[in-house]
């Protein structure tokens, strides 16, 4: 399916595409309380004689599809790694899908469960699309409302090269772009194979969703002198049966 449309159009629609919850749905998931964000080591933070400049911060994210690696980049997006890593931290990703494919575009989740309602999430913080990094194949972005100021825990993978998701200028939700905080370095032919699943219309979601749903077992930080894991995609059983769409 083709996604070229005029700009401000185009990017206005995908705001819209990327929105947390349907927008026929009322009900809205309670921000908890919030806590002090994980910190997030710049690895370009300037070193003296006596230190050693850190690698980036690496997450191993562990699907039903099989696994792979983010590379983060918490010296251009600061307070959304900072996001992320307190929600990897917290467990709160365990469970959860991607509950939208696209393909040849970008896989999204990290808010709904196996039944897609949405789980509750800190509260939302400032944009970063602003950054200079573009939403490059295989880049990982901050998904959010038309509010630009509405990122929490769900996320987006590009499949593809989507600069026109990047940001324009502040002057609206449609311009703003979304926030690249992040890389997958290992494990793309996971991410491409969750993007090639057949997808159809599943609970609150009239179309978009993957059958059967890769979900998030787990996502855990690396420590910073971890070897990579080879990836490799889960082998589907014979005879699967796809959740009912």
């Amino acid at each position: 399916m083709s996604h070229r449309l005029p700009r401000p159009l185009d990017l206005a629609l995908l705001a819209l595409c990327l929105l947390a919850l349907p927008c026929l749905s009322l009900a809205q998931p309670v921000a908890r309380p919030a806590a002090p964000l994980a910190k997030a080591v710049s690895a370009t933070a300037p070193a003296n004689a006596n230190s050693v400049i850190a690698p980036p911060p690496r997450v191993l994210v562990k699907t039903s599809s099989g696994s792979f690696v983010i590379e983060l980049y918490p010296d251009k997006a600061p307070k959304t790694v900072a996001n992320f890593l307190t929600y990897v931290h917290d467990g709160f990703y365990a469970g959860t899908v991607f509950q939208r494919v696209i393909k040849g575009f970008l896989i999204q989740g990290g808010l709904f469960n196996r039944q897609l309602q949405p789980k509750p999430t800190r509260p939302p913080i400032p944009i970063e699309a602003d950054n200079g990094l573009s939403n490059l194949r295989g880049t990982v972005a901050a998904a959010r409302a038309a509010d630009p100021n509405s990122e929490t825990s769900q996320f987006f993978i590009n499949l593809v090269d989507n600069p026109r998701l990047d940001f324009i200028s502040d002057q609206s939700g449609a311009t703003w772009g979304y926030t690249v905080f992040g890389k997958v370095i290992e494990g793309m032919n996971v991410v491409d194979a969750i993007g090639n699943l057949p997808t159809g219309p599943q609970g609150p979601f009239t179309a978009d969703v993957p059958r059967p749903l890769p979900v998030i077992e787990s996502m855990t930080e690396l420590p910073a002198d971890a070897a990579l894991p080879t990836a490799r995609p889960a082998r589907v059983k014979p005879g699967a049966v796809h959740p009912a769409g």
